[in-house]
């Protein structure tokens, strides 16, 4: 794919959404923090249920720990893997009050010492919570950048690299929201909705579903 068809994608993205952003739901870098980690193998729709019961009560890192993993457990067990999640985040709140005068750090490095947080969910806090350009590729963002040809890789890192390289320098900050949100709802996994994409006319995926 070319420059001028990769700038048209996101300009197209930007019209009709220009403020994308998480659909996870949050007021602070910690409760970003803390969502994030609660979202692995679990729909953003479901953890926003269980931190509207937790974050009133508990938003901080010394709250959460006050709770204790048990206690955690309680607000967050309609979540999957709620046991080894409600391990790390008390670990994480532990670190954050020991390491950085809890505060959720602004580098990879720290986010990445911390248990439970990978690449993408330290890319995920550095762009979402702290305006970085980086680009948190899941399983959406993966299957929308092979298959329109944005960015083809053969792994998530491949991936990464190329849409941080690729991708028009004003579109950066957002452009992970708009790859997830386009995955999420129109270039779906079983079924794509190329019928009601924006981009379907740019799209170099060779399978495209035209029919409404």
């Amino acid at each position: 794919m070319n420059k001028q068809k990769r700038t048209e994608i996101f300009s197209r993205w930007q019209k009709i959404n220009p403020k994308p952003t998480t659909e996870l739901e949050y007021k602070t870098p910690f409760e970003l923090l803390v969502a994030v980690a609660l979202s692995a193998q679990a729909t953003d729709v479901g953890v926003n249920k269980a931190t509207q019961r937790l974050f009133p009560v508990a938003n901080t890192p010394e709250a959460i720990l006050a709770l204790g993993e048990e206690g955690l457990k309680d607000y967050i067990k309609t979540i999957g893997l709620f046991n080894s999640k409600a391990k790390h985040v008390i670990q994480t709140c532990k670190i954050l009050i020991e390491k950085f005068n809890s505060e959720v750090p602004q580098n990879r490095a720290d986010l990445e010492s911390l248990p439970g947080v990978g690449r993408k969910t330290a890319n995920v806090i550095l762009n979402t919570a702290f305006g970085q350009p980086t680009m948190a590729v899941d399983t959406h963002i993966f299957r929308v950048s092979n298959r329109t040809g944005i960015a083809p890789g053969k792994n998530v890192l491949e991936v990464e690299k190329r849409l941080v390289r690729l991708i028009p320098e004003e579109f950066k900050l957002d452009a992970h929201h708009w790859l997830i949100l386009h995955g999420r709802y129109i270039c779906k996994a079983r079924k794509p909705v190329c019928s009601e994409c924006v981009i379907v006319d740019l799209c170099e995926f060779k399978k495209k579903i035209l029919e409404s």
